[in-house]
């Protein structure tokens, strides 16, 4: 069993996955390349003069990978509560079992009528609905949380990708029943 599975590998979603395998949590990164960053030209990423979004989502999920996240190329399709986390199943019948979920999905909030999560309405343009979440990203169900477009904030990469740190951050402080503080120095 994973500690955390985070489904989307966009840099939301790669982020987190960054922050809990660095924070030595098994993590698993579940993707069905359909990061809408896929398609960006990027010249307002902090740090980055310009980049292209497929390159920008590679690294990311490289630099998550180097920590330790395994990555399952797959779509989720659902979401079932067990006794000591979730099980989430793929369209190709895959299931992989994590303690918690971030749902870092983009554009895409399928899953929540399945899996009973509450949504509303969307504020950015064509972003028509979004996870409702609490100020920590979590859902309505304990256990699952949102990061990124999804969870309702702003699409531009530099803030999605914070928002995925952020979340992550505050699932590995849950579950180390402390706040988790990351900081590197130069060696």
């Amino acid at each position: 069993m994973f500690d955390i599975a985070i489904i989307g590998a966009g840099p939301a979603g790669g982020s987190a996955a960054l922050f809990t395998a660095k924070a030595g949590k098994k993590t698993v990164l579940i993707d069905s390349d359909q990061s809408i960053t896929k398609k960006a030209w990027i010249e307002n990423h902090y740090g980055v003069p310009e980049i292209k979004g497929p390159d920008l989502v590679e690294t990311g999920i490289k630099q998550a990978q180097k920590f330790g996240a395994e990555l399952v190329k797959a779509k989720a399709a659902d979401i079932q509560k067990k006794n000591d986390g979730f099980q989430i199943i793929t369209e190709d019948g895959s299931e992989i079992e994590a303690k918690a979920v971030i749902l870092a999905t983009g554009l895409l909030v399928d899953l929540a009528e399945k899996v009973g999560l509450t949504t509303k309405a969307g504020t950015e343009p064509r972003i028509k609905t979004v996870f409702d979440v609490d100020a920590a990203g979590r859902t309505n169900i304990d256990g699952i949380w949102a990061a990124g477009t999804a969870a309702g904030v702003s699409v531009h990469t530099i803030i999605t990708a914070g928002d995925g740190a952020r979340v992550a951050v505050n699932v590995i402080s849950e579950m180390n029943g402390a706040r988790y503080v990351d900081h590197d120095l130069l060696k």
